[in-house]
C-alpha cells in the first residue's frame, strides 16, 4: 500500500513539473528610438526587470538613425515573428508611427509607449491613436520648465539664451522646448534668440550652435534637449572657448556630459530615469497580461538636475546614464 501512494506521489510530481515547464513564459519586445546611452539605459532596467518577472525580453535592432524610416522596418519584422506578448516601444513620430502600431496592435499585440508617445499623447479620448495601454515616461514640459528656470538664474535673470532641439515631430523633445518657452516667460529680461533642429546628427548640433554664436557674440546661455542636440551644444561652445562665459544647460546624463559637468564645462544636466521606464514597461506589461490590471494611461517617473556642486555627490551617481 505504501508503495502504491509513493508511486501516485511520484506521478503527480512528474506531471507537475511537466504543466510548469509546458507553460511558455511571457515574451515581450523592446523597439528603442535610436542607439544612444538613453535607450541602452533602457534596455537594461527593462532586461533587469524580466529577468525578476520570468518574462523573455527580444530587444528590436537598434536603429541607425532617428526617424520612422529607420524604426517602421524593425517593428514590422518584431510583429511579423508571430510570438509577441505586449510590445514597448518609443515612437519616432507623432503622427507617422500611428498607421504600424495600431496595425501591431489590432493583430492582438498590447502596445506601450515609453518616453515618446502618439497624437497629443492623450490616451483616454476617442482619437486615432488612443490604442496603447499607457504613455510612461517624463514630464517633459516640466523639465523644460525645470531647465529655463536654473539656467535664467544662472544668468542673473537678464541675457540671450538659444535652443538645440532634434526632431519637430517628436513629442518630448517638442515638450521640452514648450515648457522651456514658457519658463523663460517669467524672466522679461530673458530673450530667447533661436531655435535650430539637428535631427538627433550630433556634428550638425556643432554647426548650428557654432553658427548661434557668431552671430550673437553676446550670447549668455545654450539648452540642449537631448543626447546628441545636448553633446553638439556643448562642444561648440568649448570649440569656440566660451566655456564658463556661455552657460550650458543640458538633457540626459550621459557619461561624456557627466565628465564635463566635472570639469566645469558646462553647468547643468537634467538626468531622466530610463532605467525606471524600462522596468516599469516590463512590469505593468505583466500585471496587465498575467493579474488583468490596468494600467494608468500616464506613467510619469521623475528626474535629477545635475549641477556642479551636486555631481560627485555619491547618491546621484544611480542616475548617470551607463
Amino acid at each position: 500500500m505504501k508503495k502504491f501512494i509513493v508511486s501516485i506521489l511520484l506521478v503527480c510530481l512528474v506531471l507537475s513539473v511537466v504543466s510548469m515547464t509546458g507553460v511558455a513564459a511571457l515574451k515581450f519586445a523592446f523597439m528603442p528610438g535610436i542607439a544612444d546611452p538613453f535607450y541602452f539605459t533602457m534596455e537594461k532596467g527593462a532586461k533587469a526587470k524580466a529577468a525578476e518577472l520570468g518574462v523573455e525580453l527580444i530587444v528590436g535592432e537598434y536603429p541607425k538613425a532617428w526617424g520612422p524610416e529607420y524604426q517602421v522596418p524593425i517593428l514590422k519584422a518584431l510583429a511579423a515573428r508571430g510570438d509577441i506578448d505586449l510590445l514597448f516601444t518609443a515612437p519616432t513620430s507623432t503622427e507617422a508611427l500611428i498607421p504600424v502600431l495600431k496595425e501591431i496592435h489590432d493583430s492582438g499585440i498590447p502596445i506601450i509607449t515609453v518616453d515618446t508617445y502618439l497624437g497629443d499623447g492623450d490616451y483616454t479620448k476617442p482619437s486615432n491613436y488612443n490604442f496603447p495601454l499607457s504613455y510612461i515616461g517624463t514630464d517633459n514640459f516640466l523639465g523644460g520648465q525645470v531647465v529655463a528656470g536654473q539656467l535664467a538664474l544662472m544668468l542673473g535673470g537678464k541675457g540671450k539664451v538659444f535652443l538645440e532641439n532634434t526632431n519637430p515631430d517628436t513629442s518630448s523633445v517638442i515638450n521640452r522646448e514648450l515648457g522651456f518657452r514658457a519658463g523663460i516667460k517669467i524672466f522679461p529680461d530673458i530673450e530667447l534668440v533661436g531655435v535650430e533642429y539637428c535631427l538627433d546628427v550630433q556634428e550638425t548640433a556643432v554647426a548650428q550652435v557654432s553658427a548661434a554664436l557668431q552671430k550673437n557674440p553676446d550670447l549668455g546661455g545654450v539648452f540642449g534637449v537631448n543626447v546628441f542636440s545636448a553633446q553638439g551644444a556643448y562642444q561648440a561652445v568649448v570649440n569656440a572657448g566660451l566655456e564658463g562665459a556661455v552657460k550650458i544647460a543640458t538633457w540626459d546624463a550621459t557619461e561624456i556630459l557627466i565628465e564635463a559637468l566635472k570639469r566645469k564645462e558646462l553647468d547643468l544636466i537634467l538626468a531622466q530615469m530610463p532605467g525606471e521606464m524600462g522596468s516599469l514597461c516590463v512590469e505593468w506589461g505583466f500585471k496587465h497580461l498575467t493579474e488583468g490590471a490596468e494600467i494608468p494611461k500616464k506613467v510619469i517617473p521623475g528626474f535629477f538636475v545635475f549641477t556642479q556642486e551636486n555631481v560627485n555627490d555619491p547618491d546621484a551617481q544611480k542616475y548617470i546614464y551607463k
